[in-house]
């Protein structure tokens, strides 16, 4: 015990605390008012003499520094700080898991995570209790830390952010009651709480249509406005005897105009609807609420107490308050955890929310340092008040975190709360620190001087800054995903660069970034994009652009801060083949079965020995082929041997000498989108042994190098989207255009005319490419129709999204094309069927339709992931991203500063293109 004698003490800790104590005994019956506004602080100064005034605010400033001098000695060294965060079932790369190292690394803390407490090493028996200062237990490890950790042999310096006392009271002891219930003789009615209010409630808690069904509880009259709503709150139990808990600014309400919730100041709230008067009114009472229902909680079962004595453990809680037409609410769900349900997920406003409140948290838990403090004996005989250890770092602790500028402000004790007529304890010390604090705000009324702002007027959170005035930090708190990323380096706010990896099934990630400053505004990629959004993740490497920008009275909004996050999404996972295997079939992934009356995912297939014919048409139905250990686990499977298999012929591979002599003196015209434009680079590649010039073209461009200058591309980008509807060029201008541009042009086969996209081609547009090829003598060139292709299928923001039914019915639409351009005597190439079944190895996009990229080499071999463009054979059944044609000249390989095409989907359709291309005899 730490003894207190008033004539004589040893050391001068015992002095300062003896003269502090004294003090504050000499004061016990000041400042018993709560707070008031400027007149009322007038009239309680009014009715004393000036001079007692003066002389009691003077002592209690002096009994206040007499208890900071003591701060400053008691903390004056610590040991190192170690905190163990035990995450249970949460990842590594989950927000809550990564804000906590943040932070704590931040505080100076070694941080070491594990899963539970039986799996730390701090924490294991031959460590003791001295290796670690904070220990944090997630959600999902709660039971662990209960079993594993002794809170009655905790040191002082320790802090665990559980309290038994606080979990047991707010249990579930059967169908929702609450635990404290069942220990007591307390009734529904003699609290404004439901007694089955703790657990988890399968019933969602409903806001009342009506303000006539008022609860129970609430008193008869009501004041207007009615206020109608629920409203959860979350409060920081610091302490259980005595009692202190803090509630914070954040709230989340939940109306009849609003069924989803959002996150709220609650001071903020209640004003809007209640005005100035009433809403302090109303605020008073929800810390009456909360308060009785904590001290009626806590005063259950005092005996267990001191077996679970933790003097800087906490809780945090969620209280759901039902507001029925009166300011008084009801609990009507006590959680012991901070929970938002009634938050969107999509819009991570739950996951902000709570990160800030845990933020705000450790923050105002924390101190600079950290130590044991030393016994004292002695003890005040006259008086009888003697602290305990306990009891002093308690009053330390309460001091500290009512000076300080906070998010959180006092629930309880509060200054109105009355003092013991007897000797003094330590819960009428607490009610003097508050109201010393609570007489320093209502002074700076009075004076209107610049005092320095205390937990009785809470500062404002991590975020919930002024949201007005210029970007003064323009730097990001945290950049949240789904699912989420696990960033290298990890997430640090004055770190601008980051990579993440995802797996091959991860298709599309959601991004929100958070600013630290709510003055300052996050754009994704551009000036005028959004603050969220969905991207698709395509097959190697994708960039994220996050722009923190000032938008404060300026026309254009002026970027601050570039964050960027690379994601590199790694290809399908494959098992080579050694030796006996299966050959696997599959025309469409179950996860879009596009042709629902068809069999989806990987099926035996049965190879047939009679000899195959080259096929007619390219869009010849057919299938993807894999070799795999077994057709019913696609894990066994290589995937990098994946072939495209038409059912009853082949279609033959040219080599580079066939393909150009096939090419002499003949002019490729292609009209159509970026996946048309990437078969044309495909085939200047496979013309030239090298691709020389690339680029994301949006208009007409003509190529005349090719083949030794003895054929001729051109190119014409169609539909221009970007452009207002009133000032697109139409179909026909743009193959006007292109035909103008490629001319002299003969009417043969020597010239071909390449037409399609991804969507926008129709039946009309066909019609279109008879009636102009007519009337420019042109009817007998040879057209190739790029029919569909798989694309917009992910929800992706600012860009149209298709739903399966959509796809499905896209599906139909691709057969009407394929029967119209046979109609008109055309050449198809059925690029629908083809990407249908690898819909998720798309390349960089936001369509996520785009099944190429072109790379650049820098050095004169191909890299690790270059595709290949035949077998070995030229006439096998199968066309594969593992095939290579043999080049006898030495010129075959890219140049240093040459380009690739890479994408093996995009390869077989524009081999079948090359193939049908070449197929007839030049005339």
């Amino acid at each position: 015990m730490l003894l207190l004698r008033r004539r004589s003490c040893s050391g001068p800790l015992l002095l300062l605390l003896g003269a502090a104590v004294c003090l504050f005994y000499q004061n016990r019956n000041r400042l018993r008012s709560g707070p008031r506004p400027r007149s009322a602080a007038l009239d309680v100064q009014s009715w004393r003499p000036p001079e007692e005034v003066l002389l009691e605010e003077t002592r209690t400033r002096r009994w206040i520094s007499s208890l900071e001098a003591l701060h400053v000695q008691v903390w004056s060294q610590r040991p190192p700080r170690r905190a163990v965060v035990l995450t249970g079932h949460h990842l590594v790369s989950d927000p809550e898991v990564q804000l906590y190292q943040q932070v704590l690394q931040q505080m100076d803390y070694e941080v070491q995570l594990s899963r539970y407490a039986e799996t730390s090493s701090l924490l294991r028996a031959d460590h003791g209790v001295r290796g670690w200062s904070l220990l944090v237990c997630l959600s999902s490890s709660e039971r662990s830390c209960l079993r594993r950790v002794s809170f009655s042999h905790l040191q002082h310096h320790q802090t665990v952010n559980l309290l038994p006392r606080i979990i047991e009271a707010f249990s579930d002891a059967g169908e929702g009651l609450c635990h404290f219930y069942s220990q007591s003789h307390l009734t529904g009615s003699e609290l404004p709480m439901m007694p089955h209010a703790c657990g988890s409630t399968n019933e969602k808690l409903q806001v009342p249509q009506d303000p006539a069904g008022a609860n129970r509880h609430s008193p008869a009259r009501a004041p207007p406005p009615a206020l109608v709503a629920m409203v959860n709150t979350y409060v920081l139990v610091t302490s259980v005897k005595p009692l202190t808990s803090f509630l914070h600014d954040i709230s989340v309400v939940t109306t009849n105009q609003e069924q989803r919730g959002r996150p709220i100041k609650l001071r903020n709230f209640l004003l809007q609807r209640l005005g100035p008067p009433t809403s302090h009114d109303a605020l008073g009472q929800i810390k009456k609420v909360i308060g009785d229902v904590l001290l009626a909680a806590l005063s259950t079962n005092d005996k267990q107490e001191t077996l679970s004595r933790c003097v800087l453990c906490y809780q945090l809680l969620t209280f759901t308050l039902l507001f029925s037409g009166s300011i008084t609410p009801v609990i009507v769900q006590v959680e012991t955890d901070l929970t938002f349900s009634s938050l969107s997920r999509d819009t991570f406003d739950g996951q902000i929310t709570k990160d800030l409140i845990l933020e705000d948290t450790l923050h105002f838990l924390s101190s600079e340092t950290q130590t044991e403090v030393r016994q004292y004996g002695g003890c005040r005989q006259t008086d009888g008040v003697c602290l305990s250890e306990d009891e002093f770092l308690l009053l330390l602790q309460f001091q500290r975190q009512m000076k300080m500028p906070s998010a959180f402000q006092l629930l309880y004790p509060s200054s109105s709360s009355s003092s013991s007529s007897g000797p003094l304890r330590v819960s009428d010390l607490l009610v003097r620190i508050s109201r010393y604090y609570e007489l320093q705000r209502n002074q700076s009324y009075i004076t209107d001087e610049s005092e320095e702002r205390t937990n009785q007027e809470p500062a404002l959170s991590s975020s919930q800054d002024l949201s007005d005035g210029p970007c003064v930090d323009p730097l990001l708190r945290q950049i949240y995903s789904d699912p989420p990323l696990t960033l290298t380096p990890p997430f640090s706010p004055r770190v601008k660069e980051y990579r993440a990896e995802v797996t091959f099934d991860t298709v599309m990630v959601r991004i929100r970034p958070q600013p630290v400053s709510s003055a300052c505004r996050v754009h994704l990629d551009e000036h005028r994009g959004p603050r969220m959004a969905n991207y698709p993740v395509g097959l190697g490497n994708s960039r994220i652009s996050i722009l923190v920008t000032d938008d404060d009275g300026e026309p254009e909004s002026v970027v601050m801060t570039i964050y960027t996050v690379r994601v590199y999404r790694e290809s399908r996972p494959s098992l080579p083949m050694f030796g006996d295997h299966v050959t696997c079939g599959f025309v469409q992934d179950c996860g879009l079965p596009v042709q629902p009356g068809r069999s989806c995912g990987l099926q035996p297939l049965i190879r047939t020995q009679s000899s195959l014919q080259t096929c007619s048409s390219g869009h010849v139905p057919g299938r993807w082929v894999v070799p795999c250990l077994s057709c019913s686990d696609n894990r066994t499977c290589d995937w990098r041997e994946v072939a495209w298999q038409p059912d009853s012929c082949y279609h033959p591979l040219m080599d580079r000498p066939l393909l150009q002599d096939c090419l002499t003196d003949r002019k490729v015209l292609f009209i159509g989108d970026s996946t048309n434009r990437g078969m044309m680079y495909f085939l200047m590649e496979r013309v030239n042994s090298s691709l020389e010039d690339w680029g994301k073209a949006h208009d007409t461009l003509v190529y005349r190098n090719l083949n030794g200058g003895q054929t001729l591309v051109s190119y014409s980008y169609y539909p221009q989207f970007w452009l207002e509807k009133n000032q697109r060029p139409t179909f026909r201008q743009a193959l006007l255009q292109l035909i103008d541009r490629s001319r002299p042009l003969v009417n043969s086969n020597l010239t071909v005319l390449v037409v399609g996209g991804v969507q926008w081609l129709n039946t009309n547009h066909l019609r279109t490419v008879r009636e102009v090829l007519n009337r420019e003598s042109l009817s007998d060139v040879l057209v190739l129709v790029k029919s569909l292709g798989m694309g917009f299928h992910l929800p992706v923001d600012g860009i149209r999204s298709l739903s399966l039914k959509e796809v499905q019915d896209l599906y139909r639409e691709n057969q009407n094309i394929i029967t119209a351009a046979k109609h008109h005597g055309y050449e198809v190439i059925d690029t629908f069927s083809i990407t249908m079944g690898r819909y998720k190895e798309f390349l960089q996009g936001r369509c996520a339709c785009h099944f190429h990229e072109v790379e650049k080499f820098w050095s004169s071999g191909l890299s690790d992931d270059t595709t290949s463009t035949a077998n070995t054979t030229g006439t096998g059944p199968e066309l594969g991203s593992q095939s290579v044609v043999p080049d006898t000249d030495q010129e075959a390989w890219p140049k240093a500063s040459s380009y690739h095409v890479r994408g093996p989907v995009n390869q077989v359709y524009s081999e079948i293109l090359l193939s049908r291309l070449c197929s007839k005899t030049r005339n």
